[in-house]
């Protein structure tokens, strides 16, 4: 395929695709919710998709590209990331194999290495983690603070996060620091006392770990209530490790996304049916920690709308690869390969409360994944396969 961008005003037409998926589900025969157009193109205009049909209709353009009979998807959002940190986890991961159960404190020794690091050294890690995304179709993605837990070090790391991407998250509540292990109603008071104060101008999303060993219903509704106050719309970490008032709480708060939805109770997976508040699965953390998978067929035949993400992080989800979280799902967490692949991309959008990334229609955000295979089953029927073999982001070609 000839490289060509359509950034400068110039349109494109990306043409001969094999399957074009839009989630669209009015568009092509109406058999998938992705709204499959065969032997399609689609036309760019800028940085925004100006049209998407059968390739014998598509309009004149600048520009013409050829995909040889690839695939093309939507670029993967990817609504659930820990990217601002510093170190490796690696010895822990290796004990963690041998036998050794996850639980939450793991996150305090990312912690020390990364208040130890330098801005220049948290934001080379960053860059180099989005990289390796964008070479496997990731276009859009929201990350989080939470390995800095001092007022300082959260601060600065929501700085970092915000030069790279606009779904900044304030995850000051992601553990007890070591320091106030006495006192975790003083340290709830400093997460919603000074550090918000100088958090909340670099983030859109406020988010909490309601889990045990982390914070409690109480703990964690009075967090996200502060970040409400202040113009941050709440996220949750919710029912991961055990049974808890996580999604609840989540729904309750509207919150964009319950996160990990692992352990539910009828109640939980009903809240969230009856809400707008999206399920985000990740099954990469299940992978890494021999945990219970969750339950996406459960959810999807209730109605919930399931977002599919990486949890890229040091300790519990070291994986920047969307595609490979797609296998995991389909293998193991009984979701259709239509249903991971909308997962992945519009699903996440709705994690993000997005309608202009996650879907490939006019006025879209032209952002895109040209996979080395005639249909985006191959992200699920090929495991481990680099299927990604350019990316377009907001109308310009940057693989």
């Amino acid at each position: 395929m000839s490289s060509t961008t359509g950034s400068n005003g110039t349109s494109t037409v990306i043409t001969n695709i094999a399957t074009l998926v839009t989630n669209d589900p009015s568009l092509g025969r109406g058999e998938s919710p992705l709204g499959l157009i065969r032997d399609a193109a689609v036309v760019i205009d800028g940085d925004r998709v100006a049209w998407t049909g059968e390739a014998g209709k598509a309009p004149a353009a600048d520009q013409r590209v050829d995909a040889g009979g690839r695939a093309v998807i939507p670029g993967f959002v990817d609504s659930h990331s820990h990217l601002v940190f510093a170190g490796d986890r690696t010895e822990e991961f290796n004990a963690r194999m041998s036998g050794r159960p996850y639980s939450a404190g793991g996150i305090r020794t990312t912690v020390a290495a990364t208040r130890a690091a330098t801005d220049a050294e948290l934001e080379a890690n960053l860059t180099r983690l989005l990289t390796e995304a964008l070479r496997q179709g990731t276009t859009t993605f929201e990350t989080k603070s939470g390995y800095g837990l001092t007022v300082e070090d959260e601060a600065r790391a929501l700085r970092v996060a915000a030069r790279h991407t606009d779904e900044v998250t304030y995850l000051g509540a992601h553990v007890v620091p070591p320091e106030h292990a006495e006192d975790p109603d003083g340290y709830v008071r400093l997460v919603t006392g000074e550090m918000l104060d100088a958090c909340a101008p670099h983030a859109r999303w406020i988010d909490v770990f309601c889990e045990e060993g982390a914070f409690d219903g109480d703990q964690a509704r009075a967090i996200l209530a502060a970040g409400r106050a202040r113009g941050l719309h709440p996220r949750v970490h919710a029912n991961q490790l055990s049974y808890g008032p996580g999604v609840q709480l989540a729904v309750e708060a509207d919150a964009a996304s319950a996160d990990h939805c692992t352990h539910l109770t009828d109640a939980d997976v009903d809240a969230l049916a009856g809400s707008r508040t999206v399920a985000t699965l990740l099954p990469g953390a299940e992978f890494s920690t021999r945990a219970r998978w969750p339950d996406a067929r459960r959810l999807l035949d209730a109605g919930v709308t399931v977002a599919l993400s990486t949890d890229c992080n040091p300790g519990s989800s070291f994986t920047s690869s969307v595609p490979f979280c797609i296998a995991l799902a389909v293998r193991d967490m009984g979701m259709t390969p239509d249903e991971a692949v909308w997962s992945a991309t519009a699903g996440g959008a709705a994690a993000l409360r997005r309608d202009d990334v996650g879907r490939l229609v006019p006025g879209a955000r032209a952002d895109l994944a040209v996979l080395d295979a005639p249909s985006h089953v191959h992200l699920a029927y090929r495991p481990g396969v680099p299927l990604v073999t350019s990316v377009w982001r907001r109308g310009e070609r940057v693989r």
